[in-house]
């Protein structure tokens, strides 16, 4: 008798832990909410884009993307993207089976405070109108504020110029997102927030979306999920990139307060999608939750071949997060 209930009891411990795998490998490999294509931000071959845009995106489609997210420098690029108009690059695109659902676009004096210039935003917007786009994305906080003491106010303006932004993208067909990196998550200097804080709260949720970048989320100890437990449905499209296993450590944690910004970025690594530390089987399995409809694969620095980096990276998202 005794002998039976340990067999029934062992067995039983057996096929529960059965269920509870079967389980999570269902909800990683059948997550309905998950995008079925893969994309790339394209500053991740700037370099290769800058020499030859044909061959560059050739090579990308040829990897398996899908889709590409643009990047656009206003002050220098003049209405055209790597010496491309929009009705060439469309062609482009459409000849290797590519679609641009997103760009980023600068709007530096437009979301400062006491400047609020909005010479650069018709005219983008009009730019990625002409692409087709769905996303206008803000990439980066304004570069003459990256080293300030911000307060709730500077975002709180921020905030306010992204909502009419998002008006004019509304009368374009776009939509106005944000797209972070690690400055967003500092403490603010008047208020026990984050500039993050302030714009999930002070924005419009049916004007303004985000980009949520997963790397410099976890780099600044944030946990996307609960960002996406904040705002849920909020963050349409991602960046997935992953972080060097050696090199972990926050950026906004205290004892860099008083590091510049270009000190701190500068010691900063990454790694191919899959062999960092991001756990990336956790934050796609809240896909739902965050309202997420485009992945773009990125790597601001790459230490081996570029297209050997995207494709290991392709592969990964496809092959393991996406099954």
């Amino acid at each position: 008798m005794q002998n039976s209930r340990r067999k029934f009891l062992r067995q039983s411990g057996l096929m529960a832990a059965a269920i509870m795998l079967s389980d999570r490998l269902t909800t990683l490999a059948a997550n309905p909410a998950l995008p079925k294509k893969i994309g790339l931000q394209l500053f991740t071959l700037r370099e290769q884009l800058a020499k030859d845009p044909a061959a560059t995106l050739a090579k990308v489609a040829g990897i398996g993307y899908q889709e590409v997210e643009t990047f656009y420098d206003w002050s220098a690029d003049k209405g055209k993207f790597w010496g491309l108009t929009p009705k060439a690059l469309n062609a482009l695109l459409q000849q290797h089976h590519l679609s641009t659902p997103s760009g980023h676009y600068q709007l530096n004096d437009y979301l400062t405070k006491g400047n609020g210039k909005a010479d650069a935003l018709q005219p983008q917007i009009d730019l990625a109108a002409a692409l087709g786009q769905q996303y206008f994305i803000v990439p980066v906080l304004p570069l003459g504020l990256w080293d300030k003491k911000l307060t709730s106010a500077d975002y709180g303006f921020m905030a306010s110029q992204l909502n009419k932004a998002g008006e004019l993208c509304k009368k374009a067909n776009l939509k106005i997102g944000y797209h972070n990196h690690y400055w967003e998550f500092k403490q603010l200097s008047d208020v026990k927030k984050t500039g993050y804080d302030v714009l999930l709260k002070e924005t419009d949720p049916s004007l303004v979306s985000f980009e949520l970048d997963l790397f410099w989320a976890v780099k600044s100890g944030k946990d996307p999920v609960t960002l996406f437990k904040e705002a849920p449905g909020r963050f349409v499209a991602w960046h997935v990139k992953d972080m060097d296993k050696k090199n972990t450590a926050s950026l906004t944690a205290p004892e860099n307060a008083n590091k510049t910004s270009m000190q701190l970025l500068s010691g900063v690594s990454f790694a191919e999608v899959g062999t960092g530390s991001i756990d990336f089987h956790k934050i796609f399995a809240e896909a739902k939750l965050a309202g997420v409809k485009h992945l773009f694969v990125e790597q601001d620095k790459i230490t081996i071949d570029p297209y050997t980096s995207i494709t290991k990276s392709y592969q990964y998202v496809k092959n393991v997060l996406l099954k």
